[in-house]
């Protein structure tokens, strides 16, 4: 397998291009930010954040961005047989819908990055791990919604909480991302998750500062901070109601 470009792309004037014939090459093209419109062979799709689309070889590809539209990508042109036997694998879709970017554009970017090395200073198989691990959390992804039966913004909501819950997170940040009000986001994810966003943010916690006790020297003061609970009551309040007994209890049997 070849990775012969993997490179950033921002447009903000418009932007046209046209391959009647396709490329010589496998694209796989991320919307990180803004809007666009891509045509593969016959079907037009539209591009938002999270939009990802797959143009093997010879295939008629358009892509346009309107004038004064923000679009920003990142893209990949691969070559040999691991890609399109993978892409094969999953029904060859033209377009995906990915819950989150931010994960994948990380190793999308540390990829892009030893692109530009020159060819002999790369590590040719670590471009490969990355480019594969890429393709197998954008599969994960797939995989996962045609299984969960709920809607996609609702895992939208999901998967940011899941990066941000050690954060300082409010719900108007939840909201946000989705572009829905605070009532409307609240509701939708409980009715789908029977669970509040601020549990299921106390959830993923609770988890790390188990893995906190588990594996590490730290005080419970500092896993308390680490973990995103701002003080210890409130972490020995929350762990306690949940696990039945407090934190330093959980670490002398653990």
């Amino acid at each position: 397998m070849n990775i012969d470009h993997c490179s950033y792309s921002s447009h903000t004037d418009g932007y046209h291009d046209l391959r009647r014939n396709g490329f010589n090459h496998f694209l796989i093209r991320v919307q990180i930010e803004g809007r666009g419109k891509a045509t593969i062979q016959s079907k037009t799709y539209q591009l938002e954040q999270g939009s990802i689309i797959f143009v093997p070889p010879g295939t008629h590809y358009e892509l346009t961005i309107e004038p004064n539209q923000l679009s920003g990508d990142y893209h990949l042109l691969v070559t040999g047989d691991w890609l399109e036997d993978w892409w094969e694998k999953l029904d060859c879709p033209d377009f995906a819908a990915l819950s989150s970017t931010d994960t994948i554009v990380t190793l999308w970017r540390l990829l892009s990055t030893e692109k530009l090395r020159p060819s002999h200073e790369q590590n040719h198989d670590l471009n490969t791990h990355l480019l594969k691990s890429i393709m197998l959390m954008i599969e994960t992804e797939i995989n996962a919604r045609h299984s969960i039966q709920r809607p996609f913004i609702v895992t939208r909501m999901m998967r940011y909480i899941e990066e941000h819950a050690l954060e300082r997170l409010t719900l108007e940040d939840v909201a946000n991302e989705v572009d829905l009000s605070v009532s409307r986001a609240s509701h939708l994810f409980k009715d789908h998750t029977d669970k509040t966003m601020i549990q299921y943010a106390q959830h993923i916690k609770l988890e790390a500062a188990i893995n906190q006790m588990k594996y590490t020297n730290m005080t419970l003061e500092q896993i308390a901070f680490t973990c995103g609970f701002g003080n210890y009551p409130y972490f020995h309040r929350l762990f306690t109601r949940e696990y039945q007994m407090s934190p330093s209890q959980y670490r002398k049997i653990n």
